[in-house]
């Protein structure tokens, strides 16, 4: 081990003896590196460096059975259980797509992976896989639970382990995003018919490509009427508290440069725990950090199946941390339980766009 790695481990002892509840993530910001670098320092000690062969793993991951699968933002974490089902692997995305477990994947911004045993509540050992990017920032976990195939696990450890189980990792900064053109340079005609045309939600993305906007910018330079309203920052809340009351099931998308989690389903237990907004649902847990939401927009896009409305959350740096659906399916119209509940919604924060 390096003096650098050394010296990083005695600082991470240090703060933990001072904070034992810190996490990881947490300790690795008040040290000012990254949560890989951070896990790094335990290889041999509960921590074990896989090979970074993400499609082999992920392949094998079905095997574990029930599983708790978690994707993060610096301001949102998703937590979902369920299994692994249905994967597919693409070059620029794979897929997981079952009842449960639903993921959009971009393998391209993967780094490296680790098994992870450590305690958990209660004294008892809890085993995951963990993924992060080049940044060292962690993009995805897979936590065995009780039901799990703990063999499946030990498994794919074994398979997958690295033959150089060094306690260092090489992170390389994320690049600046792009600076947001003018909105004079912005073919915004062009732009807003292209918005009323969409046939499909997944061509919204390419569309704020091929016209060079932001997501933000696009809410801004949205065409004229319903196609983004913006509401306050207390919409997430306004729109959970509905939806919990009537039980009307929603998609919760969160995401990272590496993956897009989704839920699907209802919410019930709506949790306040000082800055976290939480939902604690059996299966669902939803943590968000409610002042990090400096922007909210109820967003409208035409498709074949008409008009699909989302609750879209953006953080002080204008990163989309959160997206809430009503639960459809391609070939479904909207419901319209879940139209009525941003309806409402939108009629409490009218004066925004006064």
């Amino acid at each position: 081990m390096s003096e650098k790695a050394i010296a990083l481990k005695e600082r991470y002892l240090r703060l933990k003896s001072q904070q034992p509840n810190l996490r990881i993530r947490n300790c690795a910001d008040q040290l000012g590196v990254s949560e890989a670098e951070l896990l790094a320092t335990r290889v041999g000690e509960g921590v074990t460096r896989l090979r970074p062969d993400f499609e082999g793993i992920l392949k094998r991951v079905p095997e574990l059975g029930h599983v708790m699968a978690l994707t993060r933002n610096d301001d949102v974490v998703h937590e979902r259980k369920g299994e692994y089902l249905n994967g597919s692997f693409g070059p620029h995305a794979s897929l997981f797509v079952g009842e449960d477990i639903d993921l959009r994947i971009f393998l391209s911004a993967w780094a490296s992976a680790f098994a992870v045993e450590e305690e958990g509540h209660g004294g008892k050992l809890r085993k995951s896989l963990q993924f992060f990017g080049k940044d060292g920032l962690a993009l995805h976990k897979v936590y065995l639970e009780g039901k799990s195939n703990a063999a499946a696990y030990d498994s794919i450890v074994a398979e997958f382990r690295d033959s150089e189980q060094s306690p260092e990792v090489t992170v390389t900064p994320a690049p600046a995003p792009a600076a947001e053109l003018p909105d004079s340079e912005i073919d915004v005609d062009g732009f807003r018919q292209a918005w009323r045309d969409l046939k499909d939600t997944h061509d919204f993305f390419g569309m704020l490509r091929k016209y060079k906007v932001t997501r933000t910018q696009a809410m801004r330079l949205a065409p004229a009427g319903i196609y983004a309203v913006k509401v306050g920052n207390s919409a997430l809340r306004e729109v959970f508290s509905r939806v919990a009351e009537r039980g009307v099931p929603i998609m919760v998308f969160v995401g990272n440069p590496g993956i897009i989690q989704i839920h699907t389903g209802p919410v019930r237990k709506l949790v306040d725990h000082g800055e976290w907004f939480n939902v604690l649902d059996p299966d669902f847990n939803l943590h968000l950090r409610e002042p990090a939401i400096v922007q909210s927009w109820v967003v409208r896009k035409p498709t074949e199946d008409g008009t699909v409305t989302s609750l879209e959350l953006f953080n002080a740096a204008d990163e989309l941390i959160a997206t809430i659906f009503g639960k459809r399916k391609p070939g479904i119209p909207e419901m319209e339980e879940w139209r009525e509940v941003v309806a409402e919604v939108e009629s409490l924060f009218e004066t925004v766009n006064a």
